[in-house]
């Protein structure tokens, strides 16, 4: 998917979080269908990668590391952008059976939890895929880390075209579940900004005052911007924007432009179509050794060298 950099959109037209999406590079990977009953509960250990889990019916536990413990029911939708360690369980006490997806090898059928056999509690899909972008570890923290979704049928419908997609071998298979997911997370993630997403990109978006900042960041990302005019676009003063911004991103604002602006030039020189003169420009330099200074600074080497390898 081209980048919206290369598109032209006005400030009022660009989508930070569709960007966001875009520059991750979700690629699907694997699915599953897992059900339970009586007393049963798995201990899964720190993933890393993104995954997720559709309640097709009944309800179950899920306690993930840092977190309250939720009750999951037919029709939920949970998203985990990083994955963290987690436990799913029955409602009964027991020792769950820990289990270490980085070593072991996933099911081609149904994974069946508890007692065997006969109808079981809970029903689910679950599944992971990737991030391809480097730049993920950068990205994801701009993510709420547990992203729990009730009742939204959209949802549903392309959790179930996953599920159809990724259980069969058809023509353009890889090239529909990547739209797919893209689709899936965009949708998750619309579902949960407002004021009570934790801090990061979701609820500044949510913010009637920093909403219109951000999105002129994006849009208009060659500008060299000062805190006074963005505080200006959000029509607070210099300090009480600053301080609004970091409470509700999670980072100051300039850092968050600066960390913005090397994403995007890692991803456009990467393509290999721009001199890195032009990339400095696209980014809000006024000259290309003061963008490889500061590209080397946030990299760790110079944007010429990175191109290349």
């Amino acid at each position: 998917m081209d980048s919206p950099y290369f598109i032209g959109y006005s400030p009022d037209m660009n989508d930070p979080l569709s960007e966001v999406i875009t520059l991750l590079q979700p690629r699907a990977v694997f699915s599953k269908r897992i059900s339970g009953a009586g007393r049963w509960g798995v201990r899964y250990s720190d993933f890393g990668q993104p995954s997720f889990c559709a309640v097709l019916e009944g309800s179950c536990r899920l306690a993930v590391d840092g977190h309250q413990p939720l009750t999951i029911e037919s029709g939920d939708f949970v998203l985990l952008p990083a994955t963290p360690g987690f436990t799913m369980s029955g409602f009964e006490p027991v020792k769950p059976e820990r289990i270490d997806p980085k070593v072991t090898l996933m099911p081609t059928g149904e994974v069946r939890h508890g007692t065997r056999g006969g109808r079981p509690d809970v029903r689910l899909l679950g599944g992971y895929f990737v991030f391809d972008s480097p730049d993920a570890a950068l990205l994801v923290p701009l993510l709420p880390a547990v992203i729990h979704v009730r009742g939204v049928e959209r949802l549903s419908v392309l959790v179930r075209l996953v599920g159809e997609e990724s259980s069969e071998q058809r023509s353009g298979r890889d090239l529909v579940l990547t739209r797919l997911v893209e689709v899936l997370l965009i949708e998750a993630l619309r579902s949960t900004s407002g004021d009570a997403a934790p801090p990061g990109l979701l609820r500044g978006l949510a913010d009637a005052r920093l909403a219109p900042a951000i999105r002129q960041m994006h849009g208009q990302l060659s500008r060299s911007w000062t805190m006074v005019e963005l505080a200006k676009a959000a029509a607070l003063s210099r300090s009480a924007f600053f301080d609004r911004f970091t409470r509700t991103v999670g980072l100051p604002p300039m850092e968050y432009l600066l960390a913005w602006r090397m994403a995007v030039a890692r991803d456009l020189l990467r393509r290999h179509e721009l001199a890195v003169g032009e990339v400095a420009e696209r980014v809000g330099y006024g000259s290309a050794s003061t963008f490889s200074t500061a590209f080397s600074r946030h990299v760790g080497q110079p944007p010429g060298r990175y191109a290349r390898s």
